[in-house]
């Protein structure tokens, strides 16, 4: 397979991602009541944790539903975000900047995560899940930040 395609295919993996990652913040009451409505799928550590956010979720959305406009912007942010990996798909090279930004952004979850959770009253094990998707994120960002460069010395 061409150096191009490899390159193309990984971001389009990235893009889509990105996308499937920031819809599901729009259903997140339903999908936290599906979550609940079957234990077997949650370790028992987590189980509380999560019925207490389940409960404020249902009482805010209740009582306050605009507030889960957040829950919507947050995922328009992630489709945004995949909207600006359309330079990379186009012109790797051209583009490479954006990946760089991707990684910087993947390797910002980690701090933020330590930050942020302790004074939202967020759980260790929720943090470590937060801070795999920056880890995770940034392994096919390197592998393509590697390509790029193959492709730069190749064209040049």
């Amino acid at each position: 397979m061409k150096l191009i395609t490899k390159i193309r295919l990984l971001i389009l993996f990235f893009i889509v991602a990105l996308i499937l990652s920031g819809v599901t913040a729009f259903p997140v009451e339903t999908e936290l009541r599906w979550l609940l409505n079957h234990p077997e799928l949650i370790p028992s550590f987590a189980q509380q944790w999560l019925q207490d956010v389940y409960a404020a979720l249902v009482e805010t959305n209740t009582k306050y539903p605009m507030l889960a406009y957040g829950f919507d912007w947050l995922a328009f942010a992630h489709i945004v975000i995949a909207m600006a990996f359309i330079g990379p798909l186009r012109d790797p090279v051209k583009n490479k900047w954006i990946i760089d930004w991707a990684m910087l952004a993947c390797l910002a979850i980690i701090p933020l995560a330590f930050i942020a959770a302790p004074i939202r009253h967020i759980p260790l094990f929720h943090v470590l899940i937060d801070c795999s998707f920056g880890v995770i994120g940034l392994i096919p960002l390197l592998i393509c930040r590697n390509w790029i460069k193959q492709l730069e010395k190749y064209e040049g």
